[in-house]
């Protein structure tokens, strides 16, 4: 079993933005397995369940996205998490669980998974930490800076910026090398 979250903000706005790296990654895992997601109040998420084929084996997969915005990610993922996955909140049952998100730590288009281990700051993961009371589950840090060591831009603002074509093609680049990763 797979559970992969993916951060990010919903709405038109947001689309294309560094910030929305992980439903990138979401929506790239649900574009290889012809899934589509679907919403639930209940969560204030989108989502699927569904059984793949992956070299000959049955695997089951969850995709979700948090339609709460990213500083409260958590509130979301709990309720799924309680609802369909009771055993996976504790911190022992987690390696089932995979956030993905962006990481302005990590150059664009390079990605690290790693155990309990994200950015030093992000509101979605701070969500996330707090209503699972631990950060002990899988962190797909997915590279969103590519300002060359300018850093006047702040953060937060640089985060929500729309990616040029060029930037969208190496962070896409990089998603498809993780999607493959994943499930290979």
């Amino acid at each position: 079993m797979k559970i992969i979250m993916g951060l990010g903000n919903p709405g038109k706005e947001y689309e294309q933005t560094r910030h929305n790296a992980g439903f990138a990654l979401v929506d790239s895992v649900a574009k290889k397995f012809s899934l589509t997601l679907k919403f639930d109040k209940k969560f204030q998420a989108e989502y699927v369940k569904a059984e793949i084929i992956k070299n000959g084996v049955a695997e089951d997969i969850c995709l979700i996205k948090a339609m709460t915005f990213m500083n409260k990610s958590g509130e979301s993922l709990r309720a799924f998490l309680d609802y369909f996955f009771a055993e996976v909140v504790g911190e022992d049952e987690s390696h089932h669980l995979i956030v993905a998100h962006d990481d302005l730590d990590i150059e664009l288009g390079q990605f690290k998974l790693q155990k309990g281990k994200g950015p030093k700051v992000h509101n979605g993961l701070a969500s996330i930490y707090q209503h699972l009371g631990h950060k002990n589950f899988w962190h797909l840090r997915l590279g969103v800076d590519s300002r060359n060591g300018d850093r006047n831009i702040n953060p937060s603002n640089y985060v929500l910026m729309k990616m040029n074509g060029g930037e969208k093609e190496t962070l896409e680049k990089a998603i498809s090398e993780v999607t493959d990763s994943l499930f290979s």
